[in-house]
C-alpha cells in the first residue's frame, strides 16, 4: 500500500465507523474543548475506554472547564480520581491545570513544545492535544498505534528498543490535514479490528497492504521483548473499628498512592513484616490476603482487623456503611472489602 494510501483509506473508514466518545467532537463541529482532549488523554493513559468513561463525565460535570479543575481542592481531586490508578497522574492532573490557569491566562497552549512543559504532559499527550484540540500536524504514538503500525510495515525490532523507528513510521503515514482524525482514526483501528486478541483482518480498512496479514501471522507483531518479573512485596493493611466507623488516615502526598485516604499500613517490604508496624496492641484477627500488581513490583497484603476507642491522632473515623464515598484507592478498597466480609459485628471495642 503506497504511504498516502494509509491516511486515505483509513480516514474514509473512520468518517463512516468513528466511535462516538464524549471528548470528541461530532464530525463537522469545531474541534473539541483542549482541556476535554487534555483531561482524556491523562484519563487514558494505561486503562479502557470503558473504565474512562464514568470518571470523565463526573469530572467534567463538577470542574467543567480548567479553571475550575485548577481552583479544586487537592483531595477533592484525589478522591474523585480513585479506582483509576497511577495515582502521580492525578496530582499531575491538579498541577498541570494550575499552570494553565497561572502560566497561561487559562487556556492551553496550541504548540507541542509549550504544552510538553506542563507538569504531567509528555510526548504522547502533547502531540495528541496539538492534533486533536488545535488541528496541528502531530505524531500521535500510543500502544494501539505502535501496534497497527508495527504490523503494517512486520517491523520486528522489539519494543521498547523500537519505539523511536516505529514513531519514525508512524511520521511518514500521518497526512499534513487532518492529524487529530488520523490519530483517532488509528487508536480506534488498534482498539477495535487490529487489536492485541482477536484481529478482525477481513474487515480493516488497511488489510490490503499490510505485510504482518500478508505472513499469515499479524498476531505476531508487535515483536516485544520479554518481560522480568516483578519483585514480589509484602505488607499489612489495618482495619480498625468502634461505632460502625473505620479509622482512615491520608496516605503522604509523594509517593504510592500519595494524598489518597487509606487504611494504616506499614512499609512494603520483601519479607512479612508481621504485626511490627501495628499501630497499637490489641486482639488482631486475620481477615486475609489481597494480592496487587503495581507497575515495579507485586504486593501482597494482609489484612488485619481489631476494634479500638483510640487509633491515633492524624485520621478520622469514617462510617462503614458509606465505605464506598471514601476514594479508597483500589488496593484499600479490596482489603476494606476482605476485611468487612470477615469482621465480628458483635465484639466490642477493644480499648
Amino acid at each position: 500500500m503506497r504511504v498516502d494510501a494509509v491516511a486515505e483509506n483509513l480516514l474514509a473508514w473512520y468518517d463512516k465507523h468513528r466511535r462516538r466518545l464524549p471528548w470528541r467532537a461530532e464530525p463537522g463541529a469545531p474541534p473539541a474543548d483542549p482541556y476535554r482532549v487534555w483531561l482524556s488523554e491523562i484519563m487514558l493513559q494505561q486503562t479502557t475506554v470503558a473504565a474512562v468513561k464514568p470518571y470523565f463525565e463526573r469530572f467534567t460535570t463538577r470542574w467543567p472547564t480548567v479553571a475550575d479543575l485548577a481552583a479544586a481542592d487537592d483531595a477533592e481531586v484525589m478522591t474523585a480520581w480513585a479506582g483509576l490508578g497511577y495515582y502521580a497522574r492525578a496530582r499531575n492532573l491538579i498541577a498541570c491545570a494550575r499552570a494553565v490557569v497561572s502560566d497561561h491566562g487559562g487556556r492551553f497552549p496550541d504548540a507541542e513544545a509549550a504544552l510538553r512543559t506542563l507538569p504531567g504532559v509528555g510526548d504522547y499527550s502533547a502531540a495528541a492535544v496539538a492534533a486533536i484540540a488545535f488541528g496541528h500536524r502531530a505524531v500521535v504514538v500510543d500502544a494501539n498505534v505502535e501496534r497497527v503500525v508495527s504490523r503494517l510495515f512486520a517491523f520486528s525490532e522489539p519494543l521498547p528498543q523500537a519505539r523511536p523507528a516505529l514513531r519514525t513510521l508512524v511520521d511518514r503515514v500521518t497526512p499534513d490535514d487532518r492529524a487529530g482524525d488520523f490519530a483517532q482514526a488509528m487508536m480506534d483501528l488498534g482498539s477495535g479490528i487490529c487489536s492485541a486478541r482477536a484481529l478482525q483482518c477481513l474487515i480493516c480498512p488497511l488489510s490490503a497492504g499490510c505485510a504482518a496479514r500478508e505472513a499469515g501471522t499479524p498476531e505476531a507483531w508487535p515483536v516485544k521483548t520479554a518481560k522480568r518479573a516483578k519483585p514480589q512485596r509484602r505488607g499489612t493493611a489495618y482495619w480498625i473499628e468502634r461505632d460502625g466507623r473505620v479509622w482512615l488516615i491520608r496516605r503522604p502526598a509523594k509517593g504510592l498512592l500519595g494524598g489518597m485516604r487509606a487504611l494504616p499500613s506499614g512499609p512494603w517490604q520483601d519479607e512479612d513484616p508481621g504485626l511490627a508496624d501495628a499501630p497499637a496492641a490489641a486482639d488482631w484477627r486475620d481477615a486475609g490476603t489481597v494480592a496487587h500488581v503495581f507497575t515495579h513490583f507485586a504486593l501482597d497484603l494482609r489484612v488485619m482487623t481489631a476494634r479500638l476507642a483510640h487509633a491515633g491522632d492524624d485520621g478520622e473515623w469514617w462510617p462503614i456503611d458509606r465505605i464506598e464515598e471514601a476514594g479508597l484507592p483500589t488496593l484499600f478498597a479490596r482489603a476494606a472489602a476482605r476485611a468487612i466480609a470477615t469482621r465480628d459485628s458483635t465484639g466490642k471495642d477493644d480499648g
